[in-house]
């Protein structure tokens, strides 16, 4: 069988660092498994690792009182989750879980606090890296308050893809209308029309991307304002890696 290699260099952010840096934090990274529908950490706990995600894909929630959700922003090996252990906010009123299972890498709170307090370059890419988290939580409420479900989904499902190593994605259509913060019959309808138009193909809890372009087309601004900003972070961290790193 295959074995799957795994290594730190495979989150874009601590591939960036430094090599004294990253030989220095590296002791203290822990490779940990994140199964699908794991709870990373839940509203009001108080969070005790930040985890740097290198082929999973972490969902962060607003949680109300009522236990209703909504995602507000997606993490993949792009960024961190835990922004709230440097931020001075924790415990926070949200949740994260896993939406695509796979692996990252954890570090204990007081190791990243010691690491952001430093004087590395750690603490400017997760300042950086938090301005575009924040980008994408102001973007997906403003989608939601102003474009159709049809719009939404897509958006979704491409900044999904984004972050997957393949253009399937298990995932239901009842998963699907919670992280919208929809309802069910809406996911439907708007999955359907997708499907008909051959942009995706949905069975049961599998959806597969067919046409990327296409879907895209079907997607608010919403979609590039993220991506670009996205963009814009991982072209920094890309930069500092080249300049900084032999890695």
């Amino acid at each position: 069988m295959h074995q799957v290699c795994h290594s730190p260099n495979q989150n874009h952010l601590l591939a960036a660092l430094p090599d004294a840096e990253f030989a220095a934090l590296s002791p203290h990274l822990e490779l940990f498994p994140l199964p699908l529908g794991e709870m990373l950490y839940e509203p009001g706990r108080q969070l005790h690792h930040a985890y740097f995600p290198t082929s999973a894909v972490v969902s962060l929630h607003y949680v109300t009182e009522s236990g209703a959700a909504a995602e507000t922003a997606g993490v993949g090996n792009e960024g961190m989750v835990g922004v709230s252990l440097f931020m001075g906010g924790d415990p926070t009123p949200s949740s994260a879980v896993v939406q695509i299972a796979g692996h990252a890498y954890r570090l204990e709170r007081r190791r990243l606090k010691q690491a952001f307090d430093g004087p590395g370059l750690l603490p400017r890419l997760l300042l950086r890296y938090t301005q575009a988290l924040i980008t994408q939580l102001a973007q997906t409420a403003a989608c939601n308050r102003h474009h159709c479900v049809e719009q939404q989904l897509s958006r979704w499902l491409l900044l999904t893809l984004d972050r997957a190593p393949g253009r399937e994605l298990v995932m239901t259509q009842e998963l699907v209308a919670s992280m919208l913060g929809v309802r069910r019959e809406s996911v439907t309808a708007a999955a359907s029309k997708l499907q008909q138009l051959g942009y995706i193909r949905y069975r049961r809890g599998h959806i597969t991307v067919l046409d990327r372009e296409g879907l895209a087309t079907r997607a608010c601004e919403c979609y590039d304002v993220v991506k670009t900003e996205l963009a814009r972070l991982l072209c920094d961290v890309k930069y500092r890696q080249e300049g900084l790193t032999g890695r």
